[in-house]
């Protein structure tokens, strides 16, 4: 009776868990955790004999979401039995020859082609139906639309992502995902497509649905789905007759520390079709096919503080630090909690024995707290604007903390970011990943934060990716912007509408001179006297400036700024066809970005313009000109080809 009651609540709690991976892409607890829990279910059936109607090991997990339509599979997905060390694998084969490959970890998909054209994309979901999400896998890099094959066919395959690519984007998103997994999940189920398009997802083909193409062995169906345009996961063939000491030597080849994609284990197939379709299946896997997955080997360390940090959402990261622990032949000191669950769940305090591992042997995890002292208070206030937090329930259940103040600096992070960026004040390594562990520590509460970096350099230096050296670089980079003209610290400022051209405008109105600048504002200057500065950006410029919590962010930076008057024309110049007249430029050029063409005017003593008008004397047209070229036809306005405009400089003696 005992075990019963055990296998009812081990089914629960998996249950509770494929809801939160699958329906909504937030797990609740680790990998390691769910196949202990698997393991023991699957132990207890066998020793009971018993086996109950909803047990996971009788089925696929798998939800489907409501808001996508719902598909039958043609035939059941199922998955792959498990074997945990290298004698049962050789056991298993039997002395058959087989195919080893790689069993990625992201998103199993399955792609219809009739008449030689992708007709529909489908997720696993629970294995008999899953869901219709054709409109953003047909944006994936990777994925062939038309294929030479005119017959109907099937592909299944792994929707994933590189770990350089999960990294990179990770840091830009409001609420960064735990896993590649979860992102290639999240991105593919998305409603619109064009939220997918630069996430650099990639489908990695491994199974043909077919019951006529292919040929007899798996090698062959791996060879004609590459054929066909498709990027098969990586294989190899492990000969009839092998040893158990050769099935360890192919296995050695696989290393996941060294694969571009994230992996969590390697998948054995019969070569032989027809024998593999002869075993048969459970209701969970399929015998054809066996999973070896790595084991994850524990370290014990000791437990000592929670690092608070604000995201741009408001959510709240919680980390925890321990003493270092060589994994891998690497130093791991930092592990992401995920959410409020698991930080209750492992009842932290400082001093706690705590083991730790990498999952798939890339991601630093705590496996089990052994101490459980509960001795780290849970945080209540914000740690970048002191705001009391609040605690959060996601629709997959998953509770989490958030700052609910809207004027929490570490929401700001994108103005950062922009007032960093290469074309504004150009600080080079301030990126948005780096700033947002700025933000989020609350080391960088305004702009002018940014220069005293050195008052948390003891801190920074303790962040991941940070040493002496790397801080020293961003320290330079810091000082080389002390000095900057006035149009880069108004474009900066991320004004309404007031960005470099304008800045440009009022460098030449006000002399270089912020002080003069500020005056004018004071003394209710009428910006719309300039030119190209219409009523609405007026406005802006006098709205931004009375604005006393944006001023916060903004005034401290000219404690450290000095402005550098930037000559805006050459003598030598002066004397050339564009000297003194309005210039606007249109479309993509080939010599000159926008903000080069921009620099270039006024380096002839031209003034450039953003709009045509009565007052414009030359437009200068590009590939793809648009209504600008339509105005100035309109209006009998000269228009010039980047060529002429080249033409006409060469002309005059000046180089391009």
């Amino acid at each position: 009776m005992q075990n019963l009651e055990r296998m009812r609540e081990l089914i629960q709690t998996i249950k509770e868990a494929d809801e939160a991976y699958y329906k909504y892409d937030a797990p609740i607890m680790a990998d390691l955790d769910y196949d202990r829990l698997y393991d023991e279910l699957a132990a207890l059936e066998r020793e009971t004999g018993t086996i109950l109607s909803s047990s996971p090991t009788q089925r696929v997990s798998g939800e489907v979401l409501e808001s996508l339509t719902a598909v039958r599979h043609t035939r059941p997905m199922l998955s792959a039995d498990k074997c945990k060390s290298v004698a049962d694998i050789h056991k298993y084969l039997g002395g058959h020859e087989a195919v080893l490959s790689w069993k990625l970890d992201g998103l199993t998909l399955v792609l219809r082609y009739e008449n030689g054209k992708l007709a529909q994309a489908i997720t696993r979901g629970d294995g008999l139906q899953g869901e219709d999400v054709t409109h953003t896998v047909r944006i994936m890099k990777n994925v062939p639309l038309v294929i030479p094959c005119k017959e109907p066919l099937e592909v299944r395959g792994e929707g994933v992502i590189s770990w350089k690519e999960f990294h990179a984007l990770n840091g830009t998103l409001d609420e960064p995902y735990a896993h590649p997994r979860n992102l290639a999940a999240g991105s593919v189920r998305k409603l619109n497509a064009e939220e997918v398009r630069e996430r650099g997802l990639s489908f990695m083909a491994f199974d043909l649905i077919s019951d006529n193409l292919g040929g007899s062995t798996k090698w062959e169906t791996l060879r004609f789905l590459a054929q066909m345009g498709f990027t098969t996961v990586g294989y190899s063939i492990l000969a009839a007759g092998a040893s158990e000491e050769a099935v360890r030597q192919a296995m050695d080849f696989y290393q996941p520390k060294e694969y571009a994609y994230p992996t969590d284990g390697l998948i054995f197939e019969f070569n032989d079709l027809a024998y593999g379709r002869s075993l048969g299946a459970t209701g969970h896997h399929e015998n054809r096919m066996t999973a070896f997955k790595w084991p994850d080997t524990r370290y014990e360390t000791k437990f000592r503080r929670l690092e608070v940090a604000t995201t741009r959402t408001g959510m709240i990261s919680l980390t925890a630090v321990f003493d270092d622990v060589v994994i891998d032949g690497t130093t791991v000191n930092h592990a992401y909690l995920h959410n409020l669950d698991n930080f209750t769940r492992l009842a932290l305090g400082p001093g706690d024995t705590i083991s730790v591992y990498k999952a798939n042997m890339i991601i630093p995890q705590i496996a089990e707290n052994k101490t459980k002292s509960g001795g780290c208070p849970l945080p209540d206030v914000c740690p970048c604007c002191g705001s009391t937090l609040v605690v959060r329930q996601s629709s997959g259940g998953t509770r989490q903390l958030y700052c609910d103040n809207e004027a929490c600096p570490a929401r700001l992070v994108r103005k950062f970011v922009h007032f960093c960026s290469k074309t504004r004040m150009e600080i080079k390594g301030l990126d948005e990943q780096t700033l947002t562990t700025f933000v989020q520590h609350g080391w960088v509460k305004n702009y002018g934060d940014l220069y005293e970096l050195e008052r948390h350099k003891e801190e920074i230096l303790k962040t991941p990716g940070f040493g002496e050296k790397s801080f020293a670089r961003l320290q330079k980079a810091v000082d080389e912007r002390r000095t900057c003209t006035l149009n880069q610290f108004i474009a900066a400022l991320g004004i309404p509408e007031v960005g470099r051209h304008a800045g440009r405008i009022l460098n030449r109105k006000f002399g270089g001179s912020w002080d003069a600048f500020e005056r004018a504002i004071l003394d209710q200057f009428d910006f719309t006297q300039l030119e190209d500065f219409g009523q609405v950006m007026n406005d802006n410029i006098y709205c931004w400036y009375s604005d006393e919590e944006e001023a916060k962010l903004w005034r401290p930076a000219l404690n450290h700024i000095t402005f550098l008057k930037e000559e805006t024309t050459m003598p030598e110049a002066q004397n050339n066809p564009f000297a003194g007249k309005t210039v606007v430029a249109t479309g993509k050029l080939e010599n000159y970005t926008r903000d080069g063409i921009q620099m270039k005017l006024l380096s002839l003593g031209a003034r450039p313009a953003s709009s045509v008008s009565k007052k414009t004397d030359y437009l200068i047209v590009g590939e793809n000109a648009g209504s600008k070229l339509t105005k100035a036809q309109t209006l009998g306005v000269t228009t010039l080809t980047e060529q002429q405009f080249l033409q006409m400089l060469a002309d005059a003696g000046i180089e391009a």
